[in-house]
């Protein structure tokens, strides 16, 4: 007995050929997509392994650019600190110094001016108060107040004599 096909044994057949196919074309995509994901996944792993290399660089740089930049202004601000540290205080020594010489000196000459009246104090005891000057061009002795009446000549209110030139 031969068989002979009919409609229905056709649709079958097709439908079992188009399921097969369809399953095949399934299963082949199935397996390209599967291909696809792990080259995706391999893909993004890469670049997400070189952005964080890049960015740990990146960061690396940005750390010794922030090391440097801090030293910078702290060496300037240091240096401007000692300047001025320095310089007030040698200023400050110098003006001591100063000061304490002149007071030295002050001192000194009050000493000699002190030495000095005392000396023209016991002048004047010694010599009874008589003075020899040089008054424009000419030599006086200047005497004690009340020594002689009318000599002619004066000197801040007290007698003097003039003496000849030779």
């Amino acid at each position: 007995m031969e068989r002979t096909s009919t409609a229905n044994d056709l649709s079958d057949r097709l439908k079992r050929r188009l399921e097969s196919e369809r399953r095949e074309i399934e299963e082949l995509t199935a397996s390209e997509l599967k291909r696809l994901a792990e080259n995706s996944r391999r893909v993004a792993r890469n670049a997400l392994s070189t952005i964080e290399r890049d960015t740990e660089e990146a960061t690396g740089r940005m750390r010794e650019l922030l090391a440097k930049a801090w030293q910078r202004p702290l060496i300037v601000g240091l240096s401007l600190w000692l300047g001025f540290f320095g310089g007030s205080w040698a200023t400050m020594r110098w003006l001591a110094g100063s000061i304490q010489t002149r007071i030295e000196t002050l001192a000194e000459l009050d000493y000699d001016i002190q030495d000095a009246r005392q000396t023209l104090a016991q002048l004047e005891v010694d010599t009874w108060g008589v003075a020899l000057l040089e008054i424009e061009g000419e030599r006086v002795v200047v005497l004690p107040a009340g020594t002689l009446d009318n000599t002619g000549w004066t000197w801040r209110d007290q007698p003097a004599v003039k003496l000849s030139n030779r």
